[in-house]
C-alpha cells in the first residue's frame, strides 16, 4: 500500500503533545508524510476546509490513501496495524495493552497539571507559578504512577522503546522543564527519551515556529 500520500495535520506552533505522538509514530516507521499546520489561534480548525477532514475540529488528523482519522492514539494504532515494521507497541499482548492503558490515562487524567503546566513550558521555555493544590495532587499522582511503571530499572516502560514512552516523557517534562521537583530516576528517564531522533525531529519543528 502506498505511503507517499500521508498528511499529518498539526497545530501551527507544534506544541500539541498529541500531534507529537503521531509525528513520532510516522518517523519511527519511516513513513513518508507531509506536515500541514493548522493555526488554532485563528480558528482554522473550525473552517469548513478542515472540518471536512476532521469533523471533531481537533488536531491531529491524518489522511492516508483516501482515509482520514483523528485522535492520536487511534492514529498510532492504525499505523501500527497497517505498517507492522518498526513496532510502536510491545509484542507481548499484555504489555501492549498496558502501553495503550498508559496512553489513555495520560490523555484523560491529570487535567490540572496539563492546565498549569501547558506544553508552552516544554516547547517555548515558559515558566509558570507554583502549582495549586489540585495541580500538586496531579503531579504527585503522575510521579507515583510513573515511578511504579519504571520501578524495574529499565530504560523504557516495557523493555524496548514504545510510543507510550514518548507520551509519558512529555507529561513528566511538564514538571522537569518548569523546575518542579522530579525524582532523579524519572529525570534520567525523561532525558533519555528526549534524545530519541524522532522526538528531536519534532523539537526542531517546534523550535522553528516558536
Amino acid at each position: 500500500m502506498s505511503q507517499s500520500d500521508a498528511v499529518l495535520y498539526t497545530d501551527a506552533n507544534f506544541f500539541s503533545p498529541y500531534a507529537m505522538s503521531v509525528f513520532i509514530a510516522l518517523r519511527e516507521k519511516n513513513i513518508p508524510f507531509t506536515v500541514k499546520p493548522i493555526d488554532l489561534s485563528r480558528g482554522e480548525h473550525q473552517h469548513a476546509a478542515y472540518t471536512d477532514i476532521s469533523p471533531i475540529q481537533r488536531i491531529p488528523a491524518l489522511t492516508h490513501d483516501g482515509f482520514t482519522l483523528c485522535e492520536s492514539s487511534a492514529i498510532d494504532e492504525y499505523l501500527e496495524e497497517l505498517f507492522p515494521h518498526s513496532p510502536l507497541y510491545p509484542a507481548d499482548v499484555r504489555q501492549r495493552a498496558q502501553a495503550r492503558e498508559v496512553q489513555a490515562w495520560l490523555r484523560s487524567d491529570l487535567a490540572p497539571l496539563r492546565a498549569e503546566r501547558p506544553t508552552e513550558v516544554i516547547f517555548n521555555g515558559e515558566k509558570r507559578p507554583a502549582l495549586s493544590a489540585d495541580g500538586q495532587a496531579a503531579a504527585e499522582k503522575l510521579v507515583a504512577v510513573a515511578g511504579g511503571l519504571l520501578a524495574h530499572g529499565q530504560e523504557n516502560l516495557f523493555g524496548d522503546w514504545c510510543i507510550a514512552d514518548s507520551d509519558l516523557a512529555l507529561m513528566l517534562n511538564r514538571l522537569a522543564m518548569n523546575g518542579d521537583p522530579l525524582p532523579d530516576t524519572l529525570q534520567r528517564y525523561v532525558q533519555r527519551q528526549w534524545q530519541r531522533p524522532s522526538l528531536q525531529a519534532w523539537l526542531a519543528l517546534s523550535a522553528g515556529k516558536s
